[in-house]
């Protein structure tokens, strides 16, 4: 299978990897959020404050179960198309990181409809293609953060936590269209940082 075949398996592996990170993280955000809230509406009445509150955070959730929904969907499709083609060579796959380093070794071979398939997913408009995919990534983070700077700041070392992990399942050196990807969503966090006024930038967070 091409080198195209390989990048489109593993670019889902590092997506969901990301995004798990990213939900871990929002956790303690959470807790701290709330207790906030509750201190300050401690004998005071902020209706209007909560009530944008509410239905941000509300939003947010929404569009983090949709983006879920929608990848959780497309990597499954994709984990099927490989799982059927690792089979008909006999190649027995017992866990998700066996998978990836069986598609990292290279020693298997790829029908046509599956190379098409890979190089459409991976175009430069393609599901898994790096545009797609940091955009995604990156959604997924502003949303969990709420747009709150720190949290954002959180959500940085999130997601390079998780492409490293990624890198582990992989076994090697990521392949150029995820490092590509990893470059653009840290793009798109500092865009964001400077926007907002801060001097706060990726290289400086993770250090």
């Amino acid at each position: 299978m091409s080198l195209n075949g390989i990048n489109t398996n593993y670019t889902t592996n590092t997506a969901n990897t990301s995004v798990d990170a990213v939900k871990k993280a929002d956790k303690v955000s959470d807790v701290k959020s709330d207790s906030s809230s509750a201190k300050k509406e401690s004998g005071v009445t902020y209706e209007s404050s909560v009530s944008a509150t509410s239905s941000k955070r509300a939003k947010n959730a929404a569009l983090v179960a949709q983006l879920k929904a929608d990848s959780d969907k497309r990597a499954a499709q994709m984990q099927s198309l490989v799982t059927d083609m690792f089979k008909k060579q006999g190649i027995t796959i017992g866990t998700a990181d066996d998978m990836w380093k069986a598609l990292a070794s290279g020693n298997f071979t790829a029908d046509k409809d599956t190379i098409a398939q890979a190089k459409e997913d991976i175009s430069e408009d393609g599901y898994w293609g790096v545009k797609q995919t940091s955009e995604r990534i990156f959604s997924f983070a502003l949303a969990l953060s709420n747009g709150d700077e720190k949290q954002m700041e959180k959500m940085v070392s999130a997601v390079e936590k998780g492409f490293s992990l990624a890198t582990k399942s992989w076994g090697r050196e990521l392949p150029d269209i995820s490092k590509d990807t990893h470059t653009a969503i840290m793009d798109k966090f500092d865009n964001w940082f400077k926007e907002n006024g801060s001097d706060t930038t990726t290289a400086d967070l993770l250090k």
